[in-house]
Protein backbone atom coordinates (compact mmCIF):
# COMPACT_ATOMS: atom_id res chain seq x y z
CA UNK A 1 0.00 0.00 0.00
CA UNK A 2 2.09 3.16 -1.59
CA UNK A 3 2.23 6.50 0.78
CA UNK A 4 2.10 9.23 -1.67
CA UNK A 5 2.04 13.26 -1.51
CA UNK A 6 2.33 14.84 -4.53
CA UNK A 7 1.46 14.57 -8.32
CA UNK A 8 5.10 13.84 -9.00
CA UNK A 9 5.12 10.78 -6.62
CA UNK A 10 1.71 9.68 -8.36
CA UNK A 11 3.32 9.79 -11.57
CA UNK A 12 6.56 7.93 -11.17
CA UNK A 13 4.37 5.29 -8.93
CA UNK A 14 2.29 4.93 -12.33
CA UNK A 15 5.48 4.10 -14.21
CA UNK A 16 6.34 1.36 -11.53
CA UNK A 17 2.49 0.14 -12.32
CA UNK A 18 3.52 0.18 -15.87
CA UNK A 19 6.14 -1.46 -15.45
CA UNK A 20 5.27 -4.45 -13.51
CA UNK A 21 2.30 -4.59 -16.55
CA UNK A 22 4.95 -5.22 -19.08
CA UNK A 23 7.37 -7.68 -16.43
CA UNK A 24 4.35 -9.77 -15.61
CA UNK A 25 3.35 -10.29 -19.27
CA UNK A 26 7.07 -11.53 -20.17
CA UNK A 27 7.04 -13.95 -17.45
CA UNK A 28 3.07 -15.18 -18.04
CA UNK A 29 2.94 -14.85 -22.06
CA UNK A 30 -0.51 -16.17 -22.20
CA UNK A 31 -2.03 -13.62 -19.44
CA UNK A 32 -5.21 -11.47 -21.30
CA UNK A 33 -6.23 -9.67 -18.05
CA UNK A 34 -4.06 -7.76 -14.77
CA UNK A 35 -5.74 -6.41 -12.27
CA UNK A 36 -4.10 -3.90 -9.82
CA UNK A 37 -5.59 -3.62 -5.99
CA UNK A 38 -7.34 -0.02 -4.99
CA UNK A 39 -5.24 2.75 -4.10
CA UNK A 40 -2.12 1.02 -5.84
CA UNK A 41 -2.18 4.25 -8.03
CA UNK A 42 -1.90 7.45 -5.64
CA UNK A 43 -1.92 5.31 -2.65
CA UNK A 44 -4.34 6.49 0.90
CA UNK A 45 -4.12 10.01 1.45
CA UNK A 46 -5.47 10.93 4.45
CA UNK A 47 -4.45 14.53 3.97
CA UNK A 48 -7.54 15.78 2.64
CA UNK A 49 -5.85 18.74 0.32
CA UNK A 50 -3.30 16.38 -0.61
CA UNK A 51 -6.52 13.78 -1.62
CA UNK A 52 -7.88 16.97 -3.91
CA UNK A 53 -4.75 17.96 -5.78
CA UNK A 54 -3.73 14.75 -7.21
CA UNK A 55 -7.34 13.73 -7.84
CA UNK A 56 -6.99 12.70 -11.95
CA UNK A 57 -9.25 13.46 -14.83
CA UNK A 58 -10.25 10.19 -17.12
CA UNK A 59 -8.74 10.62 -19.53
CA UNK A 60 -5.59 12.47 -18.49
CA UNK A 61 -1.99 11.60 -17.84
CA UNK A 62 -2.14 8.69 -16.03
CA UNK A 63 -4.67 6.54 -17.91
CA UNK A 64 -2.58 7.77 -20.79
CA UNK A 65 0.49 6.42 -19.52
CA UNK A 66 -2.08 2.81 -18.37
CA UNK A 67 -3.26 2.32 -21.57
CA UNK A 68 0.37 3.00 -23.53
CA UNK A 69 1.54 0.08 -21.32
CA UNK A 70 -1.69 -2.54 -22.04
CA UNK A 71 -1.46 -1.59 -25.95
CA UNK A 72 2.53 -2.52 -25.53
CA UNK A 73 1.79 -5.57 -23.90
CA UNK A 74 -0.96 -6.91 -25.36
CA UNK A 75 -2.77 -6.95 -22.16
CA UNK A 76 -6.24 -6.24 -20.78
CA UNK A 77 -5.89 -3.83 -17.40
CA UNK A 78 -7.93 -2.88 -14.51
CA UNK A 79 -6.25 -0.10 -12.52
CA UNK A 80 -7.19 2.12 -9.16
CA UNK A 81 -7.94 6.07 -9.39
CA UNK A 82 -8.13 7.54 -5.89
CA UNK A 83 -9.52 9.63 -6.80
CA UNK A 84 -11.15 10.94 -9.96
CA UNK A 85 -12.41 14.83 -10.03
CA UNK A 86 -15.93 14.92 -9.49
CA UNK A 87 -17.70 17.28 -12.16
CA UNK A 88 -17.83 20.39 -9.67
CA UNK A 89 -14.24 19.92 -8.64
CA UNK A 90 -13.34 21.09 -6.27
CA UNK A 91 -16.45 21.99 -4.40
CA UNK A 92 -17.20 18.07 -3.98
CA UNK A 93 -15.07 15.33 -3.34
CA UNK A 94 -13.81 12.64 -5.72
CA UNK A 95 -14.87 9.49 -6.80
CA UNK A 96 -13.07 6.18 -6.07
CA UNK A 97 -12.81 4.85 -9.92
CA UNK A 98 -11.50 1.79 -11.26
CA UNK A 99 -10.91 1.51 -15.19
CA UNK A 100 -10.82 -1.28 -17.70
CA UNK A 101 -8.68 -0.45 -20.50
CA UNK A 102 -8.19 -3.35 -23.66
CA UNK A 103 -5.08 -4.63 -25.15
CA UNK A 104 -5.60 -1.96 -27.59
CA UNK A 105 -5.41 0.95 -25.24
CA UNK A 106 -8.65 2.24 -24.92
CA UNK A 107 -10.73 2.68 -21.59
CA UNK A 108 -14.15 0.50 -21.91
CA UNK A 109 -15.27 0.65 -18.52
CA UNK A 110 -14.78 3.29 -15.92
CA UNK A 111 -16.75 2.06 -12.26
CA UNK A 112 -17.14 4.41 -9.42
CA UNK A 113 -17.53 2.68 -6.23
CA UNK A 114 -20.96 2.92 -4.80
CA UNK A 115 -20.65 1.83 -1.42
CA UNK A 116 -17.30 3.70 -0.18
CA UNK A 117 -16.17 2.59 3.34
CA UNK A 118 -17.78 4.93 5.49
CA UNK A 119 -17.33 6.78 7.46
CA UNK A 120 -13.67 6.74 6.92
CA UNK A 121 -13.54 6.89 3.49
CA UNK A 122 -14.59 10.56 2.16
CA UNK A 123 -15.07 9.78 -1.36
CA UNK A 124 -18.44 10.81 -3.31
CA UNK A 125 -20.34 7.61 -4.45
CA UNK A 126 -21.23 6.36 -7.31
CA UNK A 127 -24.66 4.91 -9.10
CA UNK A 128 -24.20 2.04 -11.71
CA UNK A 129 -22.88 -0.73 -12.36
CA UNK A 130 -21.69 -1.94 -15.79
CA UNK A 131 -21.15 -5.19 -17.75
CA UNK A 132 -18.69 -4.84 -20.57
CA UNK A 133 -16.97 -7.55 -22.90
CA UNK A 134 -13.84 -8.23 -21.97
CA UNK A 135 -10.54 -10.20 -23.52
CA UNK A 136 -11.86 -13.17 -25.49
CA UNK A 137 -15.46 -11.81 -25.10
CA UNK A 138 -15.61 -12.66 -21.29
CA UNK A 139 -18.67 -10.26 -19.80
CA UNK A 140 -16.82 -8.49 -16.77
CA UNK A 141 -18.00 -6.27 -14.11
CA UNK A 142 -15.75 -4.04 -11.94
CA UNK A 143 -16.72 -3.29 -7.89
CA UNK A 144 -14.44 -2.12 -5.62
CA UNK A 145 -13.07 -2.98 -2.11
CA UNK A 146 -16.56 -2.10 0.75
CA UNK A 147 -19.08 -2.43 -2.34
CA UNK A 148 -18.31 -6.54 -1.92
CA UNK A 149 -19.91 -6.49 1.68
CA UNK A 150 -22.98 -6.21 0.40
CA UNK A 151 -25.04 -8.96 -1.97
CA UNK A 152 -26.95 -6.60 -3.91
CA UNK A 153 -24.19 -5.62 -5.86
CA UNK A 154 -23.02 -9.29 -6.79
CA UNK A 155 -26.41 -9.95 -7.94
CA UNK A 156 -27.07 -7.05 -10.12
CA UNK A 157 -23.45 -7.05 -11.87
CA UNK A 158 -24.56 -10.71 -12.59
CA UNK A 159 -27.76 -10.06 -13.32
CA UNK A 160 -26.99 -7.68 -15.96
CA UNK A 161 -24.30 -10.74 -17.61
CA UNK A 162 -21.40 -10.71 -15.42
CA UNK A 163 -19.12 -13.62 -16.13
CA UNK A 164 -16.59 -12.84 -14.50
CA UNK A 165 -16.65 -9.97 -11.52
CA UNK A 166 -13.46 -7.95 -10.40
CA UNK A 167 -13.17 -6.66 -6.64
CA UNK A 168 -10.30 -4.26 -6.10
CA UNK A 169 -9.73 -3.40 -2.56
CA UNK A 170 -7.29 -2.15 -0.28
CA UNK A 171 -8.88 -4.02 2.92
CA UNK A 172 -7.23 -4.73 5.90
CA UNK A 173 -7.00 -6.79 9.24
CA UNK A 174 -8.74 -7.83 11.13
CA UNK A 175 -11.07 -9.15 8.31
CA UNK A 176 -9.05 -10.93 6.33
CA UNK A 177 -11.02 -14.35 7.49
CA UNK A 178 -14.47 -12.53 6.48
CA UNK A 179 -13.24 -11.43 3.03
CA UNK A 180 -11.48 -14.18 1.73
CA UNK A 181 -15.17 -16.33 2.70
CA UNK A 182 -16.88 -13.22 0.82
CA UNK A 183 -15.28 -13.59 -2.49
CA UNK A 184 -15.92 -17.35 -2.60
CA UNK A 185 -19.67 -17.07 -0.85
CA UNK A 186 -20.35 -14.63 -3.92
CA UNK A 187 -18.47 -16.54 -6.53
CA UNK A 188 -20.69 -19.57 -5.25
CA UNK A 189 -23.90 -17.66 -5.03
CA UNK A 190 -24.11 -15.72 -8.34
CA UNK A 191 -22.19 -18.24 -10.45
CA UNK A 192 -19.64 -16.06 -11.44
CA UNK A 193 -15.90 -15.80 -11.26
CA UNK A 194 -14.64 -13.61 -9.19
CA UNK A 195 -10.96 -11.57 -9.43
CA UNK A 196 -9.73 -9.84 -6.25
CA UNK A 197 -6.79 -8.00 -5.84
CA UNK A 198 -6.03 -6.50 -2.15
CA UNK A 199 -3.35 -4.19 -0.86
CA UNK A 200 -0.99 -5.66 1.89
CA UNK A 201 1.33 -4.18 3.67
CA UNK A 202 1.47 -1.41 6.37
CA UNK A 203 0.94 2.23 5.88
CA UNK A 204 0.97 3.44 9.22
CA UNK A 205 -2.31 3.67 9.67
CA UNK A 206 -3.80 -0.20 8.86
CA UNK A 207 -2.04 -2.91 8.18
CA UNK A 208 -3.43 -4.95 4.77
CA UNK A 209 -3.77 -8.73 4.74
CA UNK A 210 -3.34 -9.41 0.95
CA UNK A 211 -4.80 -12.72 -0.54
CA UNK A 212 -5.58 -11.60 -3.67
CA UNK A 213 -7.35 -14.20 -5.24
CA UNK A 214 -8.92 -15.88 -8.87
CA UNK A 215 -12.36 -17.62 -7.49
CA UNK A 216 -14.27 -20.54 -9.76
CA UNK A 217 -18.59 -19.86 -10.44
CA UNK A 218 -18.77 -22.77 -8.60
CA UNK A 219 -16.98 -20.87 -5.53
CA UNK A 220 -13.31 -23.18 -5.41
CA UNK A 221 -10.37 -21.13 -5.25
CA UNK A 222 -8.29 -21.51 -8.81
CA UNK A 223 -5.64 -19.12 -6.96
CA UNK A 224 -4.79 -17.51 -3.98
CA UNK A 225 -1.69 -15.16 -2.81
CA UNK A 226 -0.52 -14.74 0.69
CA UNK A 227 0.37 -11.49 2.59
CA UNK A 228 3.22 -11.17 0.66
CA UNK A 229 4.57 -7.52 -1.05
CA UNK A 230 3.56 -7.30 -4.90
CA UNK A 231 2.23 -11.29 -4.64
CA UNK A 232 0.86 -12.74 -8.72
CA UNK A 233 -1.28 -15.10 -8.73
CA UNK A 234 -2.28 -16.66 -11.96
CA UNK A 235 -5.46 -18.57 -13.13
CA UNK A 236 -7.06 -19.88 -16.19
CA UNK A 237 -10.58 -19.09 -16.23
CA UNK A 238 -12.87 -21.02 -19.47
CA UNK A 239 -15.74 -18.78 -20.78
CA UNK A 240 -17.27 -21.80 -22.36
CA UNK A 241 -17.77 -23.41 -19.11
CA UNK A 242 -19.22 -20.63 -16.96
CA UNK A 243 -22.06 -20.51 -19.95
CA UNK A 244 -22.26 -24.14 -19.72
CA UNK A 245 -23.10 -24.26 -16.17
CA UNK A 246 -25.41 -21.49 -16.50
CA UNK A 247 -27.20 -23.02 -19.07
CA UNK A 248 -27.68 -26.54 -17.80
CA UNK A 249 -26.43 -26.39 -14.14
CA UNK A 250 -29.77 -27.61 -12.01
CA UNK A 251 -29.37 -27.47 -7.94
CA UNK A 252 -26.59 -25.10 -7.87
CA UNK A 253 -28.06 -22.79 -10.96
CA UNK A 254 -29.26 -19.94 -8.86
CA UNK A 255 -29.69 -17.26 -11.03
CA UNK A 256 -31.98 -19.64 -12.36
CA UNK A 257 -33.86 -20.66 -9.71
CA UNK A 258 -34.28 -17.17 -7.91
CA UNK A 259 -36.73 -16.43 -10.88
CA UNK A 260 -38.30 -19.43 -11.09
CA UNK A 261 -38.90 -20.17 -7.77
CA UNK A 262 -40.67 -23.27 -6.96
CA UNK A 263 -40.91 -24.82 -10.23
CA UNK A 264 -40.93 -28.43 -9.24
CA UNK A 265 -43.78 -28.27 -7.05
CA UNK A 266 -45.77 -25.62 -9.21
CA UNK A 267 -45.74 -28.00 -12.63
CA UNK A 268 -46.46 -30.94 -9.96
CA UNK A 269 -49.57 -28.65 -9.13
CA UNK A 270 -50.51 -27.78 -12.51
CA UNK A 271 -49.60 -24.00 -12.28
CA UNK A 272 -47.13 -24.19 -15.28
CA UNK A 273 -43.51 -25.07 -15.90
CA UNK A 274 -41.71 -22.39 -15.00
CA UNK A 275 -42.37 -21.32 -11.38
CA UNK A 276 -43.17 -17.86 -10.22
CA UNK A 277 -41.04 -14.64 -10.75
CA UNK A 278 -42.66 -12.89 -8.65
CA UNK A 279 -40.48 -10.56 -5.90
CA UNK A 280 -41.19 -12.19 -2.11
CA UNK A 281 -38.72 -9.71 -0.68
CA UNK A 282 -41.05 -6.62 0.56
CA UNK A 283 -38.19 -4.72 1.80
CA UNK A 284 -36.45 -4.35 -1.97
CA UNK A 285 -40.08 -3.56 -3.16
CA UNK A 286 -40.41 -0.86 -0.40
CA UNK A 287 -36.64 0.56 -1.05
CA UNK A 288 -36.96 0.97 -4.89
CA UNK A 289 -40.26 2.38 -4.63
CA UNK A 290 -40.02 4.62 -1.04
CA UNK A 291 -36.49 4.83 -0.42
CA UNK A 292 -36.73 7.20 1.90
CA UNK A 293 -39.39 5.08 4.04
CA UNK A 294 -36.79 2.14 3.58
CA UNK A 295 -34.36 4.17 5.34
CA UNK A 296 -36.31 5.34 8.07
CA UNK A 297 -36.93 1.89 8.63
CA UNK A 298 -33.27 0.95 8.17
CA UNK A 299 -32.87 3.77 10.92
CA UNK A 300 -35.41 1.96 13.77
CA UNK A 301 -33.20 -1.09 13.99
CA UNK A 302 -29.48 0.85 13.65
CA UNK A 303 -29.34 4.82 14.29
CA UNK A 304 -30.52 7.94 12.82
CA UNK A 305 -27.66 10.07 13.03
CA UNK A 306 -24.02 8.76 10.66
CA UNK A 307 -22.23 9.08 13.93
CA UNK A 308 -22.05 7.69 17.09
CA UNK A 309 -20.88 9.40 20.55
CA UNK A 310 -19.54 6.16 21.92
CA UNK A 311 -16.75 6.17 18.67
CA UNK A 312 -17.10 9.40 17.07
CA UNK A 313 -15.47 10.46 13.51
CA UNK A 314 -14.21 13.82 13.44
CA UNK A 315 -15.93 16.01 11.10
CA UNK A 316 -19.07 14.10 11.15
CA UNK A 317 -22.38 15.33 12.79
CA UNK A 318 -23.84 13.53 15.74
CA UNK A 319 -20.98 12.87 17.89
CA UNK A 320 -22.03 14.26 21.30
CA UNK A 321 -20.58 12.92 24.08
CA UNK A 322 -22.53 9.99 26.28
CA UNK A 323 -22.39 9.97 29.68
CA UNK A 324 -21.01 7.25 31.23
CA UNK A 325 -24.58 6.06 32.85
CA UNK A 326 -26.00 5.80 29.41
CA UNK A 327 -22.81 3.48 28.02
CA UNK A 328 -23.42 1.01 30.62
CA UNK A 329 -27.33 0.95 30.21
CA UNK A 330 -26.74 0.17 26.52
CA UNK A 331 -24.60 -2.96 27.68
CA UNK A 332 -24.06 -3.97 24.03
CA UNK A 333 -21.14 -1.26 23.10
CA UNK A 334 -18.69 -2.88 21.55
CA UNK A 335 -15.14 -2.09 23.58
CA UNK A 336 -12.44 -0.88 21.22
Amino acid sequence: MPRLHTREEVMANVDRICELVEGTKAGLPGMDLIVFPEYSTQGIMYDKQEMMDTAVTIPGPETEKFSAACKKSKVWGVFSLTGERHEMHPQKSPYNTLVLINDKGEIVQKYRKILPWCPIEGWYPGDCTYVTEGPKGIKMSLIICDDGNYPEIWRDCTMKGAELIVRCQGYMYPAKEQQIMVAKCMAWMNNVYVAVANASGHDGVYCYFGHSAIIGNDGRSLGECGTEHDGVQYAQVSISGIRDARKNDQSQNHLFKLLHRGYTGMYASGDGDKGTPNCPFTFYKTWVETPHLAAEQVEQITRPTINVPCCPVPGLPGAEKSTANEMVLDGHHDLA
